[in-house]
């Protein structure tokens, strides 16, 4: 057994050959060592493994082309690509096992290079929205635990203690009337499992009475992460993030839960909390306000490309990071698809911070404003 690479030191998987979904053999251990994938959990891991389709090209051919919109993550695991601009130049010549072909090939969207075989190679190619998907669910869990963690008074007023709070600050009166109107109450029996790790996110819930415990699946053991009483909440990060729950939720005692649905809970507090900014508004707030840009992918994705002057604070810490932020400053979040940043803006937007997100990530950002790694020079 050998570890998955220094993310997932504590996670590790078997590195002899994997069979993909096409039965072709891959090296698995190369792939686990590719960015971001060696920031994944195990059963991530392995999911993505199975996947899979190695590709195998001649000499000559083209991976993909400059202007691509594709949503892939492309690896070279064998041989040699050629980085071509417009004229012809080879700007970068990527082989695979190198350093360099541990990140995705010209990853900036649209491309900004053609991608040639100089070489017979061998290459994957990653569903870049399965796996941001499985980044933001690893990630998203890490900050949930002490966010739900709660010594609450069991007979707490829990709709004060809601109303308290500095999220509902920022949500118009019309809409916190609604919310309570369309909430629907559940009555609950201990041991009753309200939401199921690895399920898809389908209500938002507040506890009004009872206890409920939270715990984690991980490695083949049940981790428990948090107890929680009336006044708190679950659930919103799967609502968010378009991911699976990250934790079961059990009643520890008999209960009663106020739930609103998805749509509800997307129209009367996910949107009032998240606002978006395409490029040339987040700009003018940057000159206007000096607003500051925060990038919430991991280190490895920030270093291959990233807006001038953001501030890396990567989603799976930011809320350890949250006392060094600037109360008084507006900050604009952004990833490579919005699910990340999004998680990342409703966390400060619960605390009282002007936040917006940048529409459409990276990927709506003029190549010639990107720096790092992957930046056209």
């Amino acid at each position: 057994m050998a570890c998955c690479g220094p993310a997932n030191a504590s996670h590790c998987i078997s590195t002899s050959p994997a069979r993909t979904a096409e039965g072709v053999p891959v090296n698995r251990q190369q792939v686990l060592e590719l960015s971001p994938i060696d920031s994944l959990r195990s059963e991530h891991q392995r999911e993505l493994l199975a996947k899979l389709k190695p590709e195998r090209l001649d000499k000559g051919k083209v991976l993909f082309r400059k202007g691509d919109q594709d949503r892939h993550h492309v690896y070279v695991l064998d041989g040699t690509v050629e980085l071509v601009d417009d004229t012809g130049k080879v700007a970068r010549r990527i082989e695979g096992g190198s350093a360099d072909a541990r990140f995705p090939l010209a990853h900036v969207k649209p491309r900004t290079l053609t991608a040639r075989a100089a070489s017979p190679v061998e290459l994957i190619r990653v569903d870049s929205d399965m796996l941001d998907l499985m980044l933001t669910w690893d990630q998203t869990g890490s900050y949930q635990v002490e966010e739900l963690e709660s010594d609450a008074p069991e007979d707490g007023d829990w709709m004060t203690r809601l109303l308290q709070t500095r999220a509902f600050h920022r949500i118009p009166p019309a809409n916190i009337q609604a919310l309570f109107m369309r909430m629907e109450e559940v009555r609950a029996e201990p041991d009753q499992v309200i939401v199921r790790q690895g399920d898809e996110g389908d209500y938002f819930y507040i506890i009004t009475e009872g206890r409920c415990e939270v715990a984690r699946s991980q490695g083949g053991r049940q981790i428990r992460l948090a107890t929680l009483g009336p006044g708190d909440s679950f659930g919103e990060e799967a609502l968010i993030s378009g991911a699976e729950r990250n934790a079961t939720v059990t009643m520890k005692s008999r209960g009663r839960l106020m739930r609103l649905s998805k749509g509800d809970f997307d129209a009367l507090l996910k949107e009032p909390l998240l606002q978006k900014l395409d490029y040339e508004q987040a700009l003018a707030r940057v000159a206007r306000d000096g607003a500051r840009f925060i990038d919430v992918r991991l280190p490895d994705e920030y270093r291959q490309g990233h807006l001038r002057g953001a501030e890396n604070v990567p989603l799976i810490i930011l809320r350890t990071r949250v006392d060094d932020l600037d109360p008084k400053r507006s900050y604009i979040l952004y990833c490579d698809t919005g699910r990340r940043s999004s998680a990342g803006a409703f966390l400060l937007g619960e605390r009282g911070f002007d936040v917006h997100i940048l529409e459409g990530g990276l990927g709506q950002v003029p190549p010639a404003a990107i720096e790092g790694n992957e930046a056209v020079a």
